[in-house]
């Protein structure tokens, strides 16, 4: 099932996607959705509500460097273990929101990923076990600041702005996340094509890796890895991130005022 959260009137709701229609549920709570959902009121349209991020993370844990073909495309050698960093929660936007360039950035990228939605407490669980922790997977923009990256020389600054983490339109929780294409456009353009099977570490070793290390908390973000094809954004632009079985991920790019 693929299931969002919006803002309908002055309630926030949980509500199940069927075609172009949006049916309530009666569940507020991430956790409640890993027991099932019960619809509840009529139908709505999409028009009827503002979209939201799927759920509202805690933390957005994000993975680096964890396709093939874009550690190639780095020049970096394939990691022996993930690479992770941290996103804050006050970065995260939902779909058609807006991207702001920062001033003090000279080079912003897009880099669409596969995002792993986590829907019950989790704490140093195995691969094996990591499914029965995961609620679904949407689609996620890592926006980076890749100038500041290469100042830096690690990854904070750069990913942290404000709008730097685009996130949804929703969850699909039936969905095998290996084979996945997925592909990022800019104004329509084709920039990255790949495919989940060409990730080094699958999304449950990096449940397993992640949760050794921190405990992952319902709604709390997994973001995968970038096929390669990154490259920059600039005012303006629509950019989009469509991943097999799940949906697309649309935002707009702005300057900073």
């Amino acid at each position: 099932m693929k299931v969002g959260r919006f803002k309908y009137g002055d309630r926030t709701i949980f509500g199940l996607i069927r075609g172009k229609e949006i049916l309530p549920l009666k569940e507020r709570r991430v956790s409640e959705l890993m027991e099932g959902v019960t619809p509840e009121g009529e139908p709505l349209s999409f028009k009827d509500v503002k979209f939201l991020s799927p759920t509202r993370p805690t933390k957005i844990v994000a993975v680096g460097l964890n396709y093939r073909a874009h550690a190639e495309e780095m020049g970096k050698p394939i990691p022996e273990e993930p690479l992770i960093f941290l996103k804050p929660s006050t970065a995260v936007i939902s779909n058609k929101m807006k991207i702001v360039l920062p001033k003090m950035s000279n080079r912003v990228d897009y880099e669409g990923e596969l995002a792993v939605v986590i829907g019950r407490k989790c704490r140093k669980v195995s691969p094996e076990e990591a499914k029965e922790y995961i609620l679904g997977y949407s689609c996620f923009n890592d926006v980076t600041a890749r100038d500041l990256q290469k100042k830096d020389g690690q990854y904070t600054r750069a990913k942290s702005f404000d709008t730097f983490a685009p996130y949804g339109p929703w969850i699909n929780t039936d969905i095998d996340p290996i084979g996945l294409r997925i592909e990022t456009r800019v104004n329509g353009e084709v920039r990255q094509r790949g495919n989940t099977e060409d990730m080094i570490f699958s999304p449950f070793e990096l449940v397993s890796f992640v949760s050794q290390i921190m405990t992952l908390l319902p709604g709390d973000v997994i973001s995968t890895g970038t096929p390669p094809g990154v490259g920059p954004l600039n005012p303006d632009d629509r950019v989009e991130v469509e991943i097999e079985g799940i949906g697309t991920l649309i935002n707009y790019v702005t300057l900073e005022s």
